[in-house]
């Protein structure tokens, strides 16, 4: 082969590879794209925007022509709110935020999601706002942390709303004033683009209208375009029971017992691992939910306090700190905010401080009968027990007790057959007196 036919096949094969490329190229350009589809119905924590991301890099994946978020929130934690804001803006794909169905919410810091959303519509009897910070880590804060807070979270609304067009008056005073809004008031005010009853009609309300995504201008196609739904994995749905108040206490203190119980019982080995897991979920828990560690370790004194009942008689005043502990420990685990999602339910801390009074009061109450309780072996055991004489004598002789033939010695003359009652032993000589000696 010349040089000159060498140059003509490496032109045709590149040639060939272009017009390969363009054709992929070409029909990836002409492949019917989709609508993702995902869930939220929880509040917004760690979890939820871990979710958010996945869903969001699922769309990218598939070329997708929208995500539509359909959220159902109480609100959430601060940190997790801004991450998923970022990444609904940072992506290319268009993301609306649809709170359905029918009775849904997005409370909170659902509204800063909505709020910075490429499109937002509501179900019909549906509702948004509520979104005044509050803090979650218990104690509270002072009036100057507090309005530091506030003007941040305001400022922060504020700019979502400017940025997507949206009412920024109304998203601030969402913040400062706690305001709520029905998806007709929201829709008046330029809160949301749409209502819509349905997921269809939501797309088919979208189709045509123009949004920016950084400096584009995308015009959305949705259609008729097939609808792809991403739930959360097995991993997400159990992450997010975990991020529940009433959850992280009980697994807490089903940690605490199991490991008490595998201190009291070494080797028994199965409360030391069902606790030490418990125990590991439970601050896994508490860490998602930005819990005060001064509830724990109130709780955990508690837990000490009930054990040194068992050992040092307090008379109850042991117990009773450690149910105040206790109580108090629970209440402070979560701060009592307006919102009820990050508070522990009444019921269950009844349960949970019931059961472990009643638990270590049961204890204790053993404990201290045991202690009381006359010893019926060893050398102490045979004190004020009954006995025979077996021989006339004076000073020492053989006495019969408890089946058992001993020495005895006793202070007065004995006959033969006269009943004895133990006083005391002398190694192995018992002291004796007559049944019915007057002291």
């Amino acid at each position: 082969m010349t040089k000159r036919q060498r140059q003509r096949f490496f032109l045709s094969v590149l040639i060939l590879g272009i017009a390969v490329l363009s054709l992929r190229a070409f029909a990836a350009a002409e492949a019917p794209r989709e609508v993702v589809v995902a869930t939220i119905a929880a509040s917004i924590n760690p979890v939820t925007a871990d979710y958010l991301s996945s869903a969001i890099e699922k769309a990218e994946e598939a070329n997708a022509a929208l995500l539509v978020l359909e959220m159902d929130t109480p609100g959430g934690l601060d940190s997790a709110m801004r991450q998923m804001v970022q990444e609904i803006i940072k992506t290319k794909i268009p993301v609306a935020v649809y709170v359905s169905p029918s009775g849904a919410r997005a409370a909170s810091a659902g509204v800063l999601i909505t709020l910075a959303s490429d499109v937002a519509a509501m179900a019909p009897g549906t509702n948004i706002g509520a979104a005044h910070p509050v803090s979650v880590g218990g104690g509270g804060m002072d009036n100057t942390m507090a309005k530091k807070v506030e003007n941040d979270a305001a400022a922060y609304a504020r700019s979502l709303a400017e940025k997507k067009g949206r009412n920024a008056a109304w998203a601030e005073s969402a913040v400062r004033e706690s305001t709520s809004l029905t998806e007709k008031d929201a829709l008046e005010k330029n809160v949301i683009d749409f209502i819509a009853p349905s997921l269809s009609d939501l797309l088919a309300r979208v189709d045509g209208k123009e949004i920016r995504k950084g400096e584009a201008t995308i015009v959305l196609r949705t259609k008729g375009l097939a609808v792809t739904r991403y739930p959360m994995g097995l991993r997400h749905r159990i992450l997010s029971s975990l991020a529940d108040p009433n959850i992280a206490y009980i697994l807490m203190m089903i940690g605490i017992y199991g490991i008490f119980f595998e201190l009291s019982n070494p080797g028994a080995v199965f409360p030391g691992v069902v606790g030490g897991i418990s125990l590991i979920l439970g601050f896994y828990s508490l860490q998602t939910l930005s819990a005060n560690y001064a509830g724990f370790l109130l709780i955990a004194l508690a837990v000490v306090l009930f054990i040194l009942e068992v050992k040092v008689h307090s008379y109850g005043a042991l117990t009773i700190g450690g149910i105040v502990a206790m109580l108090l420990g629970s209440l402070m685990l979560f701060r009592a905010s307006a919102d009820p999602w990050l508070r522990i339910s009444w019921g269950v801390i009844a349960v949970m401080v019931g059961a472990s009074v009643l638990f270590f009061t049961t204890v204790v109450t053993l404990a201290v009968r045991s202690q009381l309780r006359k010893p019926v072996t060893g050398a102490e055991g045979l004190i004020g027990e009954t006995g025979d004489a077996m021989e006339d004598f004076t000073g020492e002789g053989k006495v019969f007790v408890s089946g058992e033939w001993w020495t005895a010695r006793c202070g007065v003359p004995l006959k033969k057959g006269d009943k004895v009652t133990v006083l005391g032993r002398d190694g192995m000589t018992l002291i004796v007196e007559p049944k019915n000696a007057r002291r």
